[in-house]
């Protein structure tokens, strides 16, 4: 795949992803079958995004691999919604090849988990899959009576206790346009606007560019819902005034981390912790 037609390919995903959220917004359609469309794109996207390595040449050309698991995995997250009536009309009654696809879709997703947030929480889940799964041959404090390969693959991906559960019906509903409605915002500016807003109120007082960078990080993280992206944003113009008036360099990286992290939790985004215990909670 070479550089141009990616870039091309990538720009229409990402652009067939925010219609479809749109449109299923306004015209609700089954849950898995929602999901299973949210998380086919999320997945093309994320192996586009993050190739398993990252090339210095510009215009170097995306790896065979790289687009063979986008392939495998985006239709592996597409066989719930594909085969949405079939497993509807024989509910736990699952073939050789269900439970083959939904062992290949959870190794696709360990291998995107490992990319995006490193290998921390794909091995705590592959532990606990290993418990479910050789749970008879455990200590007795924890030994139980263990689950058939079929029990698990199948509860694990064809129904929507496991990866189309809650957690991915809340990015569904929330957490997708929420996001796409502050990067809209972002892109329009309201993320500087908001920056030299705190300047121009906390700006003349005492320890000012501290107390600046903790209202911009706030305001910030309305409309942009990340962390790592709250700190780039705002740091970027923070760190270094406050290094100006005084604070270390340990500090005043100190307060804009404490400051990022937090302002993603500020209304509407939330991060996407809080709409998952709403969810839960009912």
């Amino acid at each position: 795949m070479n550089s141009s037609f990616y870039i091309y390919f990538t720009s229409i995903i990402c652009f067939a992803w925010s219609v479809f959220q749109l449109y299923i917004a306004y015209f609700p359609m089954n849950t898995t079958m929602s999901r299973s469309a949210h998380l086919a794109f999320a997945i093309c996207l994320l192996f586009l995004l993050y190739p398993l390595k990252i090339h210095k040449k510009a215009h170097s050309s995306l790896p065979f691999y790289d687009i063979a698991l986008c392939v495998l995995g985006t239709l592996a997250a597409l066989y719930p919604l594909i085969e949405f009536y079939a497993l509807a009309q024989r509910p736990g009654d699952y073939t050789s090849f269900d439970i083959a696809v939904a062992c290949v879709a959870v190794v696709v997703l360990f291998e995107a988990g490992r990319r995006i947030i490193g290998p921390a929480l794909p091995i705590i889940a592959a532990i606990f899959l290993a418990y479910d799964y050789f749970g008879q041959y455990m200590p007795d404090i924890i030994a139980h009576q263990g689950a058939s390969l079929n029990k698990l693959a199948g509860h694990m991906y064809l129904t929507t206790e496991g990866v189309f559960g809650v957690p991915l019906g809340v990015s569904v509903s929330f957490i997708y346009l929420f996001v796409l409605f502050g990067s809209l915002l972002e892109r329009a500016g309201a993320g500087q606007y908001f920056i030299n807003l705190a300047f121009a109120l906390l700006g003349k007082f005492r320890g000012g560019p501290a107390k600046a960078s903790v209202i911009a990080s706030g305001l910030t993280g309305m409309v942009s819902g990340s962390s790592t992206a709250n700190v780039v944003t705002v740091g970027t113009f923070t760190i270094p005034l406050m290094k100006k008036a005084g604070l270390t360099s340990t500090k005043a990286g100190a307060i804009e981390v404490a400051a990022g992290v937090n302002g993603q939790l500020m209304p509407p985004i939330m991060g996407a912790a809080a709409f998952i215990i709403a969810e839960f909670l009912g």
